[in-house]
């Protein structure tokens, strides 16, 4: 991960390399979270891939992710969205400033092409993470599901077992593809073309495109 110190917009600050490994001292205040990490998921057997991620927190820290953990499917969510299906946290998408805008690159295997989305949280949702409790708990983690033609929902989550997720709506949400790719024009894991593995081919036989209501 890279840590650049600016404030500004994503889409010039991610062109600039610059290295940080000086974390800032931050003082913890009632129990308002240090980490806050942010998950990706697609639907079950409809794959995709983040390849690519920046994020910049509320205190302007420009974070960069060329390694990411990996995008799960998940077997709960089938043919549409739920509330309580969420990605567990893993080693590597997380941050030390609440996160405000996440540019991200990804390949829909399902769909095969390259989307880029961007998106803003607004800021109630913002001050929920800030919150040192929320409404019961923490809301630590940013989720956000992948869905066929290119289709993108965010809920907030906590640190409790069992708790559900909360569906927000971005104040900003832009997703595209060909050649209206910007960052992520030439960002791709499959630069050989797209390959379903047996477990899609077995969901998405006798199902018609996009195989869901998202």
């Amino acid at each position: 991960m890279e840590i650049i110190r600016l404030a500004g917009l994503i889409p010039v600050l991610v062109l600039t390399a610059c290295h940080g490994t000086d974390q800032p001292n931050t003082s913890v205040k009632n129990d308002v979270p240090t980490e806050w990490k942010f998950n990706f998921f697609t639907p079950k057997a409809l794959p995709a891939v983040v390849t690519f991620a920046v994020v910049q927190g509320t205190d302007g820290t420009i974070y960069r992710f060329n390694t990411l953990d990996s995008t799960k499917a998940l077997n709960g969510v089938i043919g549409e969205w739920n509330d309580s299906a969420r990605a567990l946290n893993g080693h590597w998408n997380h941050v030390d400033s609440a996160p405000k805008h996440i540019l991200f690159c990804w390949d829909s295997v399902i769909d095969k092409k390259v989307y880029e989305t961007h998106l803003t949280l607004p800021k109630s949702v913002v001050e929920k993470m800030q919150n040192p409790y929320g409404e019961h708990y923490p809301h630590n983690t940013v989720q956000i599901g992948l869905a066929p033609e290119g289709k993108v929902a965010v809920w907030l989550s906590g640190v409790a077992r069992g708790e559900l997720s909360y569906r927000v709506t971005p104040s900003v949400m832009k997703t595209v593809s060909g050649d209206k790719l910007d960052i992520c024009k030439g960002i791709t894991r499959f630069s050989n073309g797209y390959e379903y593995g047996k477990d899609t081919e077995n969901f998405i036989k006798g199902k018609k495109y996009p195989y869901g209501s998202w």
